[in-house]
């Protein structure tokens, strides 16, 4: 079914890299067992005897664990993916006798937070496919048949920001007002705020009509930006039953907003009023929907959203002009930035940007804004670098490569500096990471699974803290503030890829690895790997066998889910015994290495690596030429490659 190479060239002097990555996995094994033996019970559900007053929570519960299984298929421990599993059925059982469910599913509620909870999902579903496949399907069908409630197919939205399985939930809340915190009042402000007449004094919370009466006849029906995430749960299912009935959807649901966009424009609006027009229910303004340029994220979950929706109908149809959704308003954002100091700008952000940006936070540099209401762009943040790297990773295009060029030369901070941080989104190292792949930051690998070790460590010893604390609603945080397991360092080094977009995407990567010889997804023991280059002409992986008794066999694959064909690779041989020496010699000899061409023109090539062995793999690809799939090297040979449509 595909090409089988063996690695010749002795590992004598053990990349840094590579043992410190086979470090990060042992220690991550430790984590992960420890987390679950401290905050979970025997039925898998999260230990909390409290109850859930608003609408808000479902995410929290399931984001804990939201990274396990991707771990389990970088290659983490067997049990991992019966453990992630345990624990979402406890979990899903968890929030039904909570109320918080129905049919499994979220009863409704905005996609900014739907697209975080289903991120253990889908990577569930990668991971295993045949058993996820009937849930996927059922959830899909939520939004894809009109029966459900959710989707207008008239109007070709989606017909309230909370949606879900439950049609009978309407508005945006229960009681007379939004649930609205003072501390969420400082840091977002409101939503409708050209409400008030100018001057006007503030109202009491429960009698604001920017958070009541207004809120819900203006904002709590018809179709927002932020559902465009759904894309991503249909998408999700076309993978894995092929029905066209899901990509016809994509097509339909994604191109209308992509018309949209074209007719403000280039700018996605981020409202429909259930008529179908764009500011319907906003006296004509494109701008001002839940969870959307005004209020309370803007580009943060705006561009999220539409980068999500725009990859998956690239990936449904092969047609790259969708990405004409994302791109002019990244664009636009970029367009409007200024050079400041972070302790200067109005971000509604601080807590990110402290970690990230360290003492940096005093630099002049570029920043963006992330909002727009009545008084202009507001709400200034350095450049968001996830969907600029999602962008450029999945057309390896000069202009999007471009883009992010200008970005770095526009910042004044050192995008090759690695801090040890750990976002809600466990990324943020896409700037150091970038560098590398441009070829000046050498010392990365080690530098962040360094700083990977230490996030790990960090959890640990929060987890020592608190593994005795009742856990109230207000603190229902605390287990994704602890949850151990990181795998951005892995994702990056050994996938070449970013790390997932949070709220609602499906992975990218240029390669991923099976074990061969236990016939499941990941890195086979003592294996490491690293991707230094995923230029449009070849990706460069690096691939270290360190047990010096046992072989192993590595199934590459060309992206995430077998999207591309590898045509052919240029590998590095030694066939030259003589650097072992004489046996009085008292050293080795350097060992000849010179390289050798092998076609492949399939989605997968096997990897043979004897003991203490290293091979470097030079891949040539055709991108996007296969549909994809979650079918793996073991099943049935793959379906003819498809060609894109242009």
């Amino acid at each position: 079914m595909y090409p089988v190479i063996t690695a010749s060239v002795p590992l004598l002097e053990p990349p840094n890299w590579a043992i410190a990555q086979r470090e990060l996995f042992a220690l991550l094994d430790h984590a992960w067992r420890r987390f679950e033996h401290d905050f979970t019970g025997p039925d898998g559900q999260l230990r909390y005897h409290s109850g859930l007053t608003s609408r808000d929570g479902v995410d929290d519960f399931y984001e804990t664990f939201f990274n396990w299984p991707q771990l389990y298929l970088l290659g983490g421990a067997d049990e991992l993916l019966s453990a992630s599993e345990w624990h979402w059925e406890g979990v899903t059982r968890q929030l039904a006798g909570l109320g918080m469910l129905q049919d499994e599913y979220e009863r409704g509620y905005d996609w900014f937070h739907q697209g975080e909870s289903l991120q253990l999902f889908y990577f569930l579903c990668m991971a295993a496919p045949d058993r996820w496949a009937e849930r996927a399907l059922r959830f899909a069908e939520l939004y894809v048949d009109p029966a459900y409630g959710n989707y207008d197919p008239g109007r070709r939205i989606i017909r309230r920001p909370h949606n879900g399985s439950d049609p009978s939930r309407e508005g945006l809340f229960d009681g007379g007002s939004y649930p609205w915190l003072p501390e969420e009042a400082r840091m977002y402000g409101f939503p409708l705020d050209w409400v008030l007449p100018p001057g006007a004094d503030e109202p009491e919370r429960d009698r604001d009509p920017r958070l009541g009466e207004q809120m819900h006849r203006r904002m709590a029906v018809g179709d927002t930006a932020v559902n465009l995430a759904a894309s991503g749960l249909v998408l999700n299912a076309l993978i894995l039953s092929g029905k066209e009935r899901y990509r016809d959807w994509i097509v339909e649901y994604v191109g209308a907003w992509r018309k949209r966009a074209a007719a403000n424009g280039g700018i996605l609006p981020d409202n429909v009023a259930p008529d179908g027009t764009v500011g319907g229910l906003l006296e004509g303004r494109w701008y001002g929907g839940h969870y959307g340029w005004s209020w309370p994220h803007g580009w943060y979950s705006v561009g999220q959203a539409a980068t999500i929706a725009a990859l998956a109908a690239v990936t449904a149809t092969g047609d790259e002009s969708f990405l004409d959704l994302v791109r002019p308003a990244l664009d636009e954002v970029i367009s409007h930035g200024k050079i400041m100091a972070f302790t200067d700008a109005d971000s509604s952000l601080q807590s990110r940007w402290v970690a990230q940006l360290g003492e940096d936070v005093h630099a002049l540099t570029l920043h963006v804004p992330l909002r727009y209401a009545d008084r202009g762009w507001f709400d200034y943040n350095p450049m968001l670098m996830a969907v600029p790297t999602a962008l450029w990773h999945h057309t390896a295009a000069p202009a999007d490569r471009d883009r992010i060029d200008r970005l770095r030369a526009a910042d004044s901070h050192d995008w090759r500096t690695v801090r040890a941080f750990r976002s809600k989104e466990e990324a943020g190292h896409e700037e150091p990471w970038l560098a590398f792949l441009a070829g000046d930051n050498p010392e990365y690998p080690e530098r962040i699974l360094a700083a990977a070790q230490a996030q790990v460590r960090h959890r640990l010893a929060r987890m020592e803290r608190y593994r005795d604390r009742e856990v109230s609603e207000e603190d229902i945080h605390l287990w994704q503030q602890s949850n151990p397991v990181v795998t951005e360092a892995l994702v990056q080094l050994t996938w070449g890829g970013p790390q997932v977009i949070y709220n609602g995407g499906l992975q990218q990567a240029r390669v991923r690895y099976y074990d061969a010889q236990a016939r499941r997804p990941g890195l086979p023991p003592s294996v490491a790997a690293l991707v230094s280059a995923i230029e449009p002409e070849a990706t460069t992986v690096e691939l270290v066998n360190l047990d010096p008794e046992a072989s192993r066999s590595v199934i590459v694959q060309a992206g995430a889910f077998a999207e591309h064909t590898i045509r052919s690779v240029r590998h590095t041989v030694c066939t030259d015994p003589s650097w072992i020496g004489g046996l009085y010699d008292y050293g080795h000899r350097e060992p000849v290495v010179t390289s050798a061409s092998t076609q492949a023109d399939g989605p997968w090539l096997e990897v043979d690596l004897p003991p203490s062995s290293r091979i470097g793999l030079t891949l040539r690809l055709d991108l996007h030429d296969r549909p994809p799939s979650y079918r793996t090297p073991f099943d049935r040979p793959s379906h003819q490659p498809r060609t894109p449509e242009r």
